[in-house]
């Protein structure tokens, strides 16, 4: 088990994942936590203003940081990404996903430290080859967009390095939801629209579905609360499990409707949805269906399971949303 002393570095410190992940650490005792990300980005500053920390780095400048201050890292949790789906300039997802990734790997590498690093569930594309994260299947993928590009050719290079990290982890996040959001826009979840949209006018807009497969509302997706990411990092910090890459979301589709039926319920409301025309920008690079098979991080021993759809979103509702002070900045 790694010691409260230990030093942790953490990419996207100040994003929505990787500040939650550095709100428990503290939680758990953890103080030497190096933490890396454009601090200078509108809207970050809250996710870390009760946090402790050794110090922060900005982003552009870690490994000139790191050589002049030979920090003693012991883990490495790369969460820092650029996100966007609709960001379309493939050449900021190669900076930040791929090069900035296989940078982070070649010193995890030198200095013999083990790394956690976030892939995505955008590497499946269409999901014409279902949802496996068996590593054989990995070359086949044909992503949608360019970020999940992006994260499958870090993956594919990963997969192909002889020389590596003592023990490393690609985590693919499937739909991760809950606090620290707020900074996101268009990226962020579903429910934290929904939440704002139904405080605002009493209704949700919703996509209408524009393939004959499915209904409107009723496009699939594998949610899965933050808190339970955190609680697989977490896992991964203290437990030697295999190297390699693992889906991470709960292992159950569950339907936008519901995922919006579940936000009204969590305000004591009745649903009130209209269904809207999907944007022409994601309508030919957007998931129907997605839903992590989950047997590869079992089998590696974690055992917990994952929060339902509905107490994840009450929770999240009641608990950080309602009571939430601040203005949103989603229109």
């Amino acid at each position: 088990m790694i010691p409260k002393t230990a030093y942790i570095l953490i990419t996207g410190a100040a994003g929505f994942i990787g500040s939650v992940l550095v709100n428990r650490l503290n939680d758990l005792g953890f103080g030497n936590l190096v933490l890396v990300d454009d601090f200078n980005e509108p809207g970050k500053e809250r996710n870390l203003q009760f946090t402790r920390s050794l110090m922060r780095i900005e982003r552009e400048i870690l490994f000139n940081q790191l050589e002049q201050n030979e920090i003693p890292i012991d883990f490495v949790f790369h969460l820092g990404a650029r996100t966007d789906t609709t960001e379309f300039d493939y050449s900021v997802h190669q900076h930040l996903n791929v090069d900035y990734s296989k940078k982070i790997w070649k010193y995890c590498t030198e200095k013999q430290i083990p790394l956690v690093y976030a892939s995505s569930a955008a590497t499946y594309g269409n999901g014409e080859f279902g949802y496996s994260d068996d590593h054989g299947m990995i070359e086949k993928l044909h992503p949608l967009n360019p970020y999940g590009i992006s994260k499958n050719e870090f993956d594919k290079w990963a997969l192909a390095q002889q020389l590596t990290p003592p023990i490393w982890t690609g985590l693919k996040f499937f739909n991760v939801y809950g606090p620290n959001e707020y900074h996101k826009g268009r990226m962020a979840s579903v429910i934290f629209h929904a939440f704002h949209q139904i405080r605002t006018t009493g209704k949700m807009k919703l996509f209408k579905s524009h393939v004959p497969d499915f209904k409107d509302g009723q496009q699939l997706r594998d949610f899965i609360y933050v808190e339970d990411i955190i609680r697989v990092c977490l896992w991964l910090m203290d437990h030697q499990a295999a190297s390699g890459i693992y889906n991470l979301g709960t292992g159950k589709a569950r339907s936008f409707y519901d995922l919006v039926a579940a936000t009204f319920h969590a305000l004591d409301l009745q649903s009130n949805i209209d269904y809207i025309d999907m944007p022409i920008d994601i309508r030919d690079k957007y998931q129907y269906f997605t839903e992590a098979k989950m047997q590869k991080l079992a089998e590696a021993g974690y055992k917990e399971s994952f929060t339902s759809l509905e107490t994840g979103v009450i929770d999240y509702v009641r608990n950080y949303l309602v009571p939430d002070k601040y203005i949103s900045t989603i229109h």
